[in-house]
Order: structure tokens, then C-alpha cells, then sequence
């Protein structure tokens, strides 16, 4: 699917971490869900929103009377005011407030990863040389694409670079956040566009043509036909994406359809879980709604953000 976050570090020999090409990218939004927001694949993305993505996965192995009795711990820690319901301002703030903490947990799995000397920052070297060190040392002789990884890291060195804004290649704990996730920080911006448009324009024009911008959500095999949703997509290019109308996106472009503004994506999740299990329309949910909709809400953001419920939180 179209522009993953992220990749996680995978270790390998030699105690050097190897990212492949395809996990290296930059996520569109905030980090809701991996899953497309696709009601009729079962509500994952929704799961993820509201569960936490690790704590979805656990959820998911519960039986029946477990997941009620864990939603209903979730609820009564989302209902802050104790009225018995669960408020569209509850709800925002609490698929807002995992966000974060899937965030800093991220970020405090790999900063223990890679500041080796332990002074409380990680400076280009350690990060080079934890990720790369044992392919360095062999020019990336024992790598099937040569080329790609060395293109990832001068990614990740232009990425480190942009991060580290006081410029002595050494990332505190905020420039290191901005380096993992760069999709949540304004001065960012430059590089989420230029690593969206390195991942796509396959031809290295510096631009993407709507054959690039399908090409990197859909690929026929087999003489498959195409789905609706390509249709859709391709009318969004030509109709929203390609404001000038030349045929490309530029990256101006490509700014504003992967940024765009202030889009609040919790904000729009939290409206679209209430729309789908407020079931007298009264604008607030009850846990009796939430149980009688659970397969929204197993599978949803509140359950499923980045543990967005943590053991010792229950």
C-alpha cells in the first residue's frame, strides 16, 4: 500500500540492522493504522484507532466475554468526566493521546538500539554504524541490491541531517523523534516529499504521471482487471492531486496531497467511530452502544493505536 511509515530495524549479522527498500517510507498521516480506512475489509483501520496496534493484536486472540470486559476498562478510562458516556472531545483526545505515546514508545525502543555510549544522544555514527556497519564494512558486497542500500543510506544520512537542526550530527531525543517521524514535525516537510516522490517516480524525472502514482498502489498480475478504487484514483489525480493540469505531480504538489494542512486524522476517526456505533444519534456513546457495535471497535484505532492500552494501565 501507498507510502508505509517507517520501517522497523531488523537485526542481522553481525549485530547490523538491515532496513529493506519497500519499509523504507514515510507515512502520509498520522500513524492511525496500517490498514486502509476500508469499512468493508472488516474495520482494521478503525481496530488499530482505537485499540493501539499492539494491543489490538492481543485483543484480537480474546474470547468473546474478555474483549467485553477489557472495552469496558477502555471505556471507563476514556469517559473522563465519569458521566457514564463517552463524548466526541473524550474520544478525540484519547485516540490523540495514544498517538503520541505509540510515538514515544517507538522512539524509545530504538533510541536504547542505537545510543551506544549511552550519553543520552545518538550521533550519525552510532546510528551508521548500528544500521549499516557490517555492510559498510564489506561496500554492501553481501546484499542482493547493491544499489538500493546504498541509496537508503544517503536517505537516511539527508533525513538525519534535516533532523538535527543545530547541525553537530548528533540527535537529541527530540531531533531523533524527528528523524523516525518525520511526518509530525513542519521543518520535516521538505523531506517527506522528497523521499515520496524518490519512492514513486520510478523514471527519475522528478515528478510522478499517473501511470507512477497507480503503479505504486496497484499492479495488475495475471491480466487482472482493475479495481473501482483505481478508477477513483486516477480521477483524483487528474480532477485534485495535479492542480496545474500538466500531467505530473510536481512537488508542490505532492506537498499538498500528502500534507495536507491541518487535517486532524484522530479528530476524524473519533467522528467516524461515533457515527458508526452511536446508535440513538444522541452524539455520545454509551458502553452498551460500544458492545452492541464490537466488531467496529475490535477492529479500530481506539483498541489498536501503538498499545494504546497497556497492561499496567488497566
Amino acid at each position: 500500500m501507498l507510502l508505509r511509515l517507517l520501517g522497523s530495524l531488523f537485526l542481522v549479522a553481525s549485530g547490523a540492522f538491515a532496513v529493506p527498500a519497500q519499509e523504507k517510507r514515510i507515512h502520509r498521516q498520522a500513524d492511525l493504522s496500517d490498514h486502509a480506512h476500508d469499512e468493508g475489509e472488516g474495520f482494521k483501520y478503525d481496530h488499530e484507532a482505537f485499540m493501539g496496534k499492539e494491543e489490538a493484536k492481543t485483543f484480537d486472540q480474546l474470547t468473546p466475554e474478555e474483549s467485553k470486559d477489557k472495552l469496558a476498562k477502555i471505556v471507563d478510562r476514556i469517559d473522563t468526566d465519569k458521566d457514564g458516556y463517552v463524548s466526541h472531545r473524550e474520544l478525540h483526545y484519547w485516540i490523540k493521546h495514544r498517538q503520541r505515546r505509540y510515538i514515544e514508545e517507538n522512539v524509545n525502543k530504538h533510541w536504547h538500539e542505537y545510543d551506544k555510549n549511552k550519553d543520552g544522544k545518538i550521533s550519525w555514527e552510532e546510528y551508521k554504524n548500528t544500521t549499516y556497519g557490517y555492510y559498510l564494512a564489506e561496500e554492501f558486497d553481501d546484499v542482493d541490491d547493491k544499489a538500493a542500500y546504498k541509496t537508503m543510506l544517503r536517505r537516511d544520512e539527508n533525513r538525519f541531517k534535516a533532523a538535527d537542526r543545530d547541525g553537530d550530527s548528533i540527535a537529541t531525543r527530540e531531533e531523533f523523534t524527528a528523524f523516525l517521524h518525520p511526518e509530525e514535525f513542519d521543518h520535516m516537510r521538505d523531506v517527506v516529499v522528497q523521499e515520496t516522490v524518490g519512492d514513486i517516480d520510478t523514471n527519475g524525472d522528478g515528478k510522478i504521471d499517473i501511470n507512477e502514482y497507480i503503479g505504486d498502489m496497484f499492479a495488475s498480475e495475471n491480466g487482472e482487471s482493475e479495481p473501482e478504487w483505481v478508477q477513483t484514483e486516477k480521477k483524483h489525480f487528474s480532477e485534485f492531486r495535479d492542480v496545474n493540469k500538466d500531467g505530473y505531480l510536481d512537488g508542490s504538489e505532492v506537498a499538498g496531497w500528502i500534507l495536507p494542512g491541518e487535517v486532524d486524522h484522530a479528530d476524524n476517526e473519533a467522528k467516524h467511530l461515533i457515527h458508526e456505533t452511536d446508535t440513538d444519534r444522541d452524539g455520545r456513546l454509551t458502553l452498551s452502544e460500544l458492545l452492541d457495535k464490537i466488531d467496529v471497535i475490535k477492529f479500530s484505532t481506539i483498541t489498536d493505536y501503538g498499545g494504546m492500552v497497556d497492561h499496567d494501565e488497566l
